[in-house]
């Protein structure tokens, strides 16, 4: 369904039927449909992801990936993208998206966004610049800008980009009480903000994103008490090398509350693909590209379990990309996985994946590699 960050479309189909969450291990196909946590939005299993759009690719290009995309998926983006993030090329990608949406049928097609949470360093997203907060004003202009951008009416969904209050966020592994931060806004107060979009037909649907089961507990528990939207999304970074967050009480809350997981990062930054191991990533590869960018994927004990994913998915018949999208696509709690790509070979061997099933003894292959190095992304 849907993509990396703030925006993202999804074609509607009725060629093949809808399905909840947990029947997704028989599925075959990117474009197979899934209903999104518990709210009418019918995505694809594969999702485009766009964060590219306006730093490694053109408009050009990001039509083109778009219009190959159109029958059998989605993208999603946020409203500072392009990333790395910069005041220059903010928005970038939702503009590209917006020139491409005037050929096509709104109404066929799932458009969402999202909205910063907490930050003193992207202050340029507002005006004038200033902290960036969910609250009232910030998500009225993040939403008013997000539209005139794509050039559409309403979102399908909007979700927080990261928590407005403190936690472990891109590898960080632990929570320190020392990091917290007085004057956070209340869930309550950041559900009722996103309603009043919701009440104005700017939204339909919310949810959130780098978040963690405290997070989903109080925004749920606070919807139900105060008669407010529930939220229906997560999208968490999920892949053979970042596992055990989302695997553990993640899974178990949001599948008691009906929350869909959107997984991004499913080749781990591009490092599963073991391109950055053997030496045949290009120039304009993203981790070459901007040298420390997700510096997480770049730790020797990363490149090890690389390394053996690579040599188990040689041994199952697969490249090292579809063993890892093919283990996303397979897992019960996993809505939609989203993919990212930068030239068109690229992204039809990304669907290609999607068309492999993993056996038995692939998976208990996978997770004896997991026994040994966990999640070596986290400090």
């Amino acid at each position: 369904m849907l993509a990396n960050k703030s925006c993202a479309l999804i074609r509607m189909s009725t060629r093949h039927p809808s399905c909840n969450q947990r029947s997704l291990a028989t599925k075959a196909h990117a474009s197979d449909r899934v209903l999104l946590g518990d709210s009418d939005l019918n995505v694809s299993v594969l999702c485009l992801g766009t964060m590219t759009f306006g730093k490694q690719n053109t408009e050009k290009e990001a039509h083109e990936q778009l219009s190959y995309t159109v029958d059998q998926g989605v993208n999603f983006l946020a409203e500072m993208y392009p990333v790395p993030t910069e005041a220059s090329t903010q928005g970038a990608t939702d503009r590209y998206i917006g020139t491409w949406l005037q050929s096509q049928k709104r109404d066929s097609l799932i458009v969402a966004s999202k909205v910063c949470g907490y930050s003193e360093r992207t202050t340029w997203v507002r005006d004038p610049p200033q902290t960036t907060r969910v609250n009232k004003d910030q998500v009225l202009e993040s939403v008013d800008k997000s539209l005139k951008r794509l050039k559409t009416e309403y979102l399908d969904l909007l979700q927080i980009h990261w928590p407005d209050r403190y936690v472990p966020l891109f590898g960080a592994s632990s929570y320190d009480i020392k990091n917290e931060r007085k004057g956070d806004i209340s869930f309550e107060e950041q559900l009722r903000a996103l309603e009043e979009v919701v009440k104005a037909g700017k939204v339909r649907y919310i949810g959130v994103s780098n978040e963690t089961s405290y997070g989903v507990a109080e925004f749920v528990h606070q919807a139900k008490l105060a008669g407010l939207p529930k939220i229906v999304s997560i999208q968490n970074s999920y892949s053979l090398l970042v596992r055990t967050q989302y695997e553990t009480d993640l899974a178990e809350i949001c599948s008691k509350h009906n929350v869909g997981l959107l997984a991004y990062s499913p080749l781990a930054g591009g490092s599963l693909s073991n391109k950055y191991n053997d030496g045949t990533a290009q120039t304009g590869s993203r981790f070459n590209l901007f040298p420390g960018y997700m510096g997480r994927y770049n730790a020797s004990l990363v490149k090890t379990a690389v390394s053996e994913y690579s040599a188990l998915a040689k041994k199952h018949g697969l490249t090292p990309s579809e063993l890892a999208l093919a283990w996303c696509k397979s897992r019960w709690f996993v809505a939609s996985t989203i993919i990212g790509a930068t030239t068109m070979q690229q992204l039809k061997e990304n669907f290609g994946a999607f068309e492999k099933e993993l056996s038995n003894e692939c998976v208990e292959d996978v997770n004896t590699i997991y026994k040994k190095y966990r999640d070596p992304t986290l400090s």
